[in-house]
């Protein structure tokens, strides 16, 4: 297994859009195993491409016991009027967990690496992990959803951790 670092708050490459991916090539292959291999570890639920220092639109999954990717995802659908309103954590600001919102429900579209279109949606931790992932390639952190007084707490404690 190729273990790779997970890159923290403070890396420019966590705040930058990443790129739609044009051609499926060995470069892709060789991403979409780094991050199904880096993924499939105790505590992670989630890893986009810009975590591991790869500036691709693409993001793996581990929930409940099944492992994915997607490459190009687009966030297309997210319920409207139901919410969840648990704690979230991230790789990329280890060991912090805050109350975050997101929609109950999540759909992604994207390909595979034979470039044919994919689905993935899912309710509760599957559309946190997909929501939380596609603002990862939009280079977004999960602390930007955060309300005013509890992201103010967040910043606080990032900043203790650099």
């Amino acid at each position: 297994m190729t273990q790779r670092d997970i890159r923290v708050i403070g890396d420019p490459v966590l705040r930058t859009p990443c790129d739609w991916i044009t051609d499926i090539d060995d470069r892709v292959k060789n991403l979409v195993e780094d991050l199904l291999e880096n993924v499939d570890q105790e505590g992670r639920a989630g890893l986009a491409a810009n975590q591991i220092g790869v500036g691709l639109r693409a993001f793996s999954w581990n929930i409940e016991g099944e492992i994915g990717y997607v490459l190009n995802p687009r966030l297309v659908d997210v319920s409207k009027d139901e919410f969840q309103d648990g704690d979230e954590g991230c790789l990329s600001v280890p060991g912090l967990w805050f109350p975050t919102e997101r929609a109950w429900y999540a759909r992604v579209e994207g390909i595979n690496l034979d470039g044919k279109e994919i689905v993935v949606e899912g309710e509760e931790l599957m559309a946190r992990c997909l929501q939380h992932e596609t603002d990862h390639l939009e280079g977004m952190l999960y602390l930007d959803r955060l309300d005013r007084a509890t992201r103010r707490k967040a910043m606080k404690e990032v900043r203790n951790l650099l």
